[in-house]
């Protein structure tokens, strides 16, 4: 490809090679289509397409709308308008570079520009022409019905994969609080005297009719407490995923992570691309699948940031499975407080995927008679039930 300077003076000599950037785009997975393609061609006709610093800038301004898009976008474009056929070139020097050593784990964004560079995934294998023989399927169980019920402790990699995508589709709708502000509605149940009055001036102080308004409601805040030590890594490695998901969704969601400390993963996780949020996670949380002091980090939040996040009736999710290595120290009034603080305390307890299971441990025993609800949460079917359970309207007042 010829550089820049000694293209041809109209920007529609690119029009081809824009195209093509914007498919390598949206093969990374950024939301760019015909309309942001059509956009840059024409604002390459207000800039000097020579100058590759205006070329870089124009492309960027009208082909993207957020900002954690911007580092792909920059590499793509340095790839990309140096040679649009680097991707083949990269192929060719990963096969003659097979016996090096592996090198350092690129970034999320680098990973998915290599693979779309190289045209995506690469499409299944034609099926043989021999019909394969035909299989009585009746009363078997269908591979996403088995995923269902399956333990997220026993998912191999492929299964752990296919859950994240069915938790991506849960959908939560936390049932309204009615809160203090109104809004103005003209069929309205409550008059509101001071807009009529104001309205009245248009027509000299004679009231012509009432202004009303309603009552605003919203969902109430959520804010998830999640153990990420030794005996819940397979565990929070899943349902920090369904934490992201809740966190793009809704409003008003707080993460906290605890091992044996507190730290707070709110930000990290509002970013949309899930694998930016999780190495975001993984440098703000220096204590994964370490021990476990709940009642410390129960003690910490409470302190530090229950007045921040525990407005308005909020409903809060203890993840945890109740084995504290410091015992129950200080354990029952940190659980206490909470339970005081919010409308409602639903404890998710893996535990309780066992029949058998009794409430024996020190933790355990101490947490349970503060909490408003104690649910399993090892599967998909025990999230769908959790799902169908915030969208009820249970809770206490406060």
């Amino acid at each position: 490809m010829t550089p820049l300077s000694d293209r041809p003076a109209g920007p529609h000599a690119l029009a081809p090679n824009l195209a093509a950037f914007g498919r390598l785009l949206r093969r990374t997975g950024l939301p760019v289509g015909p309309a942001e393609t059509m956009a840059a061609l024409d604002a390459l006709t207000r800039i000097d397409i020579g100058d590759r610093r205006q070329f870089h800038a124009a492309l960027r301004a009208v082909m993207l709308r957020r900002r954690e898009h911007f580092e792909i976008f920059d590499q793509a474009f340095s790839l990309f308008w140096r040679d649009p056929e680097a991707g083949k070139h990269a192929a060719m020097m990963a096969m003659l570079e097979g016996q090096k050593a592996p090198p350092e784990k690129p970034p999320p964004a680098a990973r998915r520009l290599a693979e779309a560079m190289q045209g995506g995934p690469k499409p299944p294998p034609r099926p043989p022409e021999d019909r394969p023989p035909e299989i009585d399927m009746t009363a078997t169980v269908s591979a996403a019905e088995r995923l269902q019920g399956m333990d997220f402790e026993a998912m191999s990699a492929a299964d752990i994969a296919n859950a994240k995508r069915e938790i991506r589709k849960l959908v939560l709708p936390l049932d309204e609080r009615r809160t203090r502000r109104f809004r103005p509605d003209p069929a309205g149940p409550v008059a509101d005297l001071r807009a009529t009055v104001r309205e009245s001036l248009r027509t000299g102080g004679e009231i012509l009719g009432l202004e009303r308004r309603r009552r605003v409601t919203r969902p109430p805040p959520l804010v998830a407490l999640c153990d990420i030590s030794g005996s819940m890594a397979r565990y929070a490695q899943v349902l920090i995923h369904f934490l992201h998901a809740l966190s793009n969704d809704r409003e008003r969601v707080a993460t906290f992570l605890f091992g044996t400390r507190l730290s707070n993963v709110t930000r990290q996780l509002r970013h949309r691309d899930a694998e930016v949020a999780f190495e975001q996670v993984a440098k703000a949380v220096p204590d994964w699948s370490g021990g476990t002091r709940i009642g410390e980090s129960l003690t910490r939040f409470n302190r530090d940031w229950s007045r921040r996040v525990l407005g308005q009736g909020a409903v809060v999710l203890l993840i945890t499975d109740g084995l504290d290595r410091d015992g129950a120290e200080g354990l029952a009034a940190a659980t206490e407080r909470l339970a005081n603080s919010c409308r409602r305390l639903i404890w998710l307890n893996p535990l309780l995927r066992y029949a058998a299971f009794e409430p024996k441990s020190q933790g355990i025993r101490a947490m349970l008679p503060h909490v408003d609800e104690f649910r399993p949460v090892h599967n998909l079917d025990s999230l769908r039930a959790l799902v169908a359970s915030l969208s009820s309207s249970q809770g206490r007042p406060i």
